[in-house]
Parts: C-alpha cells; structure tokens; sequence
C-alpha cells in the first residue's frame, strides 16, 4: 500500500488519527478479520501515513465489529465523533452518567471526595476502546457494565484505596468494548458491576 497517494490535500494525520486506525486493526486481527501478517504491514504503513487520506485505504475494508458502534472516523472526515475527550470534575459531591450518552475515546475523571456512578450499558460506543483516565482523589467510583465489556487496571496507580474490579461479566460475550483504567487513585475505591439478566 502506498504511504501517501499523489497529490494528496495538505491535511495532516495526527497521532490520535494513527492511534484510531491502529485500534480497529487491532479489533480486526483479534476478531480474525485480518491475519496477522497484513496487521503488521498495515500498522508498519499506518506509523509511516503522514496524511489522512493515507490511513483510509488502511480500514476501508474493515466494518465494524457487532456491537461495536460507528465506524472509523478520522479528524477532517464529515462524520467526525463529537467528542475525543470528556472531562468531568467534582468536590465534594457525585457525578452520575447513565442513560443513552456518547462514549468519547477519552474520559478524564477528575475528583476529590466525590461519589461517581458511570453507566455504560446504554452508552453509545464510537471506539473498541474507552480509556478512562482517573485522577481520583476519595470517594467511590463505580461502572456499570454490559456484557462483552472488558475491564483492565494495570495501568492503573492506587494507594489507600480498594479496587473491587471483575475483568468481564464471566459468560463468554464477544469483547465490544475494552475499558483501559489508566492515572491514579489515593483514598477512594473503584468498582465494576453487570446488570443481573
């Protein structure tokens, strides 16, 4: 595949757009749809892409994965996702999202003392990942989880705290959605649960 097609417009891929493209292959070799010596030349081509136009021929024949929500989009493409990152901050109070609310790649959580109750069974997927990025500082952080959503902390730092984390909900769903804790948290203690059927 070629690095950048001639006479491609000056709009220029960036690191998260890299990242994004190198995310659905990772999706798609996991799932079979890629073997995994055309994984490594796509994602050897998608490091060396200096141009949006470059990485869309590296998905174009990926759909997306059951369950997995919309398709790639890169930055500058007209179906760009709403948000690539979230932010919420609270003292000394509590956050609840629940309901049907757009998951960006990116959730910084930010707080002190605060209880924070994060439902994504009903949330809308735009990635295979969530990163959830925590700079937690007491209180109780718990994430209700649909099934076929899988949690990993190991990039998570806790100090004085509880973890209470359940990677997957035990019955063999097809990962939809893997959940990357990431940042720190002293004081406090983190939860995962799945709704009971």
């Amino acid at each position: 595949m070629p690095i950048d097609p001639p006479g491609a417009p000056a709009l220029r891929a960036s690191d998260a757009d890299r990242d994004r493209v190198i995310d659905v292959l990772r999706a798609a070799v996991g799932d079979g749809r890629l073997e995994p010596a055309e994984f490594d030349e796509r994602v050897g081509a998608a490091l060396a892409a200096r141009t949006v136009d470059a990485l869309a021929p590296l998905t174009a024949d990926l759909t997306p994965a059951p369950g997995s929500g919309s398709a790639l989009t890169l930055a500058g493409t007209p179906a760009e996702p709403a948000a690539e990152l979230l932010t919420i901050s609270e003292k000394h109070g509590s956050v609840r999202r629940d309901g049907r609310w757009t998951l960006p790649h990116r959730l910084a959580l930010r707080t002190a003392w605060s209880d924070v109750m994060l439902d994504l069974t009903s949330a809308v997927l735009t990635r295979p990942e969530l990163v959830l990025d925590l700079r937690v500082r007491g209180g109780n952080v718990e994430l209700v989880l649909a099934p076929g959503m899988v949690v990993n902390a190991n990039e998570l730092a806790v100090r004085h705290g509880e973890l209470a984390i359940t990677r997957d909900a035990g019955d063999n769903t097809p990962e939809t959605l893997h959940v990357r804790l990431v940042g720190r948290m002293r004081h406090g203690r983190i939860a995962t649960r799945w709704p009971v059927p």
